[in-house]
């Protein structure tokens, strides 16, 4: 009878337990995938967008909170040339191709699962750093001479911000979608950094 099947662990010739397979994971172990920036960056961006939404225009807090919005996408699209290989935009940006192969895959219950972002996360991340950037600055120019009282861009503004409230929503659902689909909480991905690794996917 073998090792593997009478439950013993496999041994070498002196009796002593093999060695792991080069790139085998064990099962219940967990490898980083969110370095601790993207953590960071990616909680403290929901705690400014927040007290910038619940606050008033034109009060200091909303002003405050918005700068810091602003300061963290800056933050972002550096640490997304120079950051870790998940962190990079070039790891996550998906092609037109494959994001509407993922949505079909998706809508079918058949979505692949990704250790990183999946193209619909990556597509997201890009949506809201853009629309996050063209609220918060909109909401500089408010405060400057030029475009002091410009009723404009006061509705821009104020558009701007419910749409991006609006992807803010459809990231939830898809974080909600994907932990559902793959068995695993996303949420707690992104505070630990920490994931399954692929090779234990279920998919």
């Amino acid at each position: 009878m073998s090792g593997a099947e009478s439950g013993l662990e496999p041994r070498t010739g002196e009796g002593r337990p093999a060695a792991p397979l080069a790139g085998a994971s064990l099962p219940g172990t967990s490898i980083g995938v969110w370095d601790p920036a993207v953590r960071i960056f990616h909680w403290s961006l929901v705690s400014a967008f927040a007290v910038a939404w619940l606050s008033e225009e034109g009060e200091s807090l909303h002003e405050f909170a918005g700068y810091i919005v602003l300061g963290l996408v800056a933050f972002r699209l550096l640490w997304g040339v120079v950051g870790t290989a998940h962190a990079r935009f070039g790891g996550f940006v998906p092609s037109p191709g494959s994001l509407i192969g993922y949505l079909r895959a998706m809508m079918a219950g058949r979505a692949k699962r990704y250790v990183g972002h999946n193209p619909a996360g990556g597509a997201m991340i890009v949506a809201l750093l853009v629309m996050l950037a063209l609220a918060g600055g909109s909401g500089w120019l408010m405060t400057t001479d030029r475009f002091w009282g410009a009723n404009w861009l006061e509705d821009s503004h104020e558009i701007l911000s419910e749409l991006t409230l609006l992807l803010v929503g459809l990231h939830v659902v898809g974080v909600v979608v994907s932990s559902i689909a793959h068995r695993e909480n996303l949420v707690v991905a992104m505070v630990t950094g920490r994931k399954r690794p692929e090779a234990d996917s279920d998919d």
